[in-house]
């Protein structure tokens, strides 16, 4: 999918979602459903644009287990919809994350390190919605990659500005206020330069764990190596 670029054009305004768009939050839901049955004992969330609600037909299904876990367990429990395999830091510093794709457009995320309170609430900035939200048809405000907030209503959403109201965003979503500056930071930057590439993001081998085909990587690699270490 192309890049999304920040908007600052307006405050606020409504979008009403017409039948079709409905559809398709609608059969994505149905698909997430699905599989996070299967991982109804990890605790799994959705979150982005399926757990806001304003999906479009070429949205991705992101599914979360919002702590560590074996690799072992997920794979069990997913079975034969495992189609390819992922450790992925976005940057030196950050959470070391598997990635289950499950087709083009579905991926289970782990991770393979404890996480921060901070990297848990990277999720919830995006929205994130749990198994029970999923079946109830639940929807979650969020912001989306364009840095604008996204609160659900009966016939849509309202999309708000989130330069500005930091503080207000903050609250709505139940995060902190440095987590939305941050986002706020690396998000304009991104718009202005570019993304700058994902530090790591290398496929597991059909033959190797995740944890086995980790400690090979942190072997290797200083800044790997001491983000394990952090969680043992």
């Amino acid at each position: 999918m192309p890049r999304e670029k920040v908007v600052r054009v307006w405050d606020e305004r409504e979008v009403i979602y017409p039948p079709k768009r409905w559809r398709y939050l609608w059969e994505k839901r149905e698909k997430a459903l699905k599989i996070m049955e299967l991982l109804k004992d990890f605790d799994p969330h959705v979150y982005g644009s399926v757990a806001r609600g304003d999906v479009r037909k070429g949205s991705d299904i992101d599914i979360v287990i919002p702590y560590r876990v074996s690799s072992y367990l997920i794979e069990l429990a997913l079975g034969d919809l495992v189609e390819r395999r992922r450790i992925v830091m976005a940057t030196p510093w950050h959470l070391i994350k598997g990635h289950i794709e499950i087709d083009e457009e579905t991926t289970v995320t782990f991770f393979l390190v404890d996480p921060t309170d901070r990297e848990l609430e990277f999720y919830r900035w995006g929205g994130m919605l749990d198994l029970w939200g999923v079946k109830t048809k639940q929807r979650v405000p969020g912001v989306n990659k364009k840095l604008i907030l996204i609160i659900p209503t009966e016939r849509g959403h309202i999309e708000r500005e989130v330069v500005g109201r930091e503080s207000e965003v903050a609250k709505i979503l139940g995060v902190s206020v440095d987590i939305v500056e941050e986002r706020v930071k690396v998000l304009t930057r991104r718009d202005r330069i570019g993304r700058t590439g994902i530090y790591l993001d290398e496929e597991v081998p059909d033959w190797k764990s995740f944890e086995e085909f980790l400690k090979e990587l942190a072997d290797r690699d200083p800044n790997i190596r001491r983000r394990v270490r952090e969680s043992i």
